[in-house]
């Protein structure tokens, strides 16, 4: 008896520790893995989305095919990966998530990191579809700022990624405020800035739809105007929750 017991203690012990190991295994691809592939791949297929449809546009006036294909592939996906990543695909919302609570540190920079490879990925992909010379007339979707405009162009960025990121956190991350419509609302935002300042700076409010292009047409003319507006962008948008319209848990004053 003693020795079928003392083997039926050793089969549970192995069994026991043998599932524990496997739920440490899965909750760290859960926890880490998953998010930043959700990221990459998210982050791919809306440059692919953006990209594409300025190369597809080009040669035609107005702005409301790129406007209406950013907001929408944005919606589609924060709705499909919200879940598993936050669906940021944007390394100006990442920080901002981050500064206002809504991320952990350890995923910021391995977040950012994927955000500029999907970037280059999705651009990539573009260049693959389109002819050439349609390629090149529109510099593959990449940024391109008017002589002498540079200050214009950076408040620009600043004022439609605040705008960006204050919908994001409102909708998604403070929880006074949070709303299953937050998707919807974060593509409509998208759309609208594009509508209001593609003529202006290209409204790009993500570094990683500059980045991409930029790396695939070899096209870097004023790029630091598309990091510099959309972290302060972001910067301004945390100081505003953190300070005045975040709820009790994310306010530092005035609790």
């Amino acid at each position: 008896m003693s020795g079928e017991e003392t083997k039926a203690e050793v089969f549970t012990i192995t069994e026991e520790t043998e599932v524990r190991h496997m739920s440490k295994k899965s909750c760290i691809f859960e926890k880490f893995v998953q998010p930043c592939l959700a990221e990459l791949f998210g982050t791919s297929l809306f440059v692919f989305v953006g990209c594409a449809s300025v190369v597809g546009n080009a040669g035609t006036v107005g702005v409301i095919q790129p406007a209406v294909a950013h907001g929408l592939a944005l919606g589609v996906l924060i709705m499909v990966f919200g879940q598993i990543s936050g669906g940021h695909f944007n390394p100006a919302v990442s920080l901002m998530a981050y500064l206002c609570g809504g991320m952990e540190l350890p995923l910021l920079v391995p977040y950012i990191m994927v955000q500029m490879v999907g970037g280059m990925a999705g651009a990539g992909l573009t260049k693959a579809i389109y002819p050439d010379s349609v390629y090149a007339a529109s510099l593959g979707g990449a940024f391109g700022v008017t002589a002498n405009t540079q200050a214009e162009t950076t408040l620009a960025e600043v004022i439609m990624t605040m705008f960006l990121t204050i919908v994001v956190c409102m909708g998604a991350i403070n929880s006074k405020t949070s709303s299953p419509w937050a998707p919807f609302c974060i593509g409509l935002t998208v759309t609208a800035n594009i509508l209001a300042g593609a003529t202006i700076s290209g409204a790009c409010m993500n570094p990683a739809r500059a980045f991409g292009p930029a790396v695939v047409a070899n096209h870097w003319s004023h790029h630091w105007i598309y990091w510099v507006g959309p972290i302060c962008g972001a910067l301004l948008t945390s100081s505003f929750i953190r300070l005045l319209f975040g709820d009790q848990k994310t306010r530092i004053l005035l609790k």
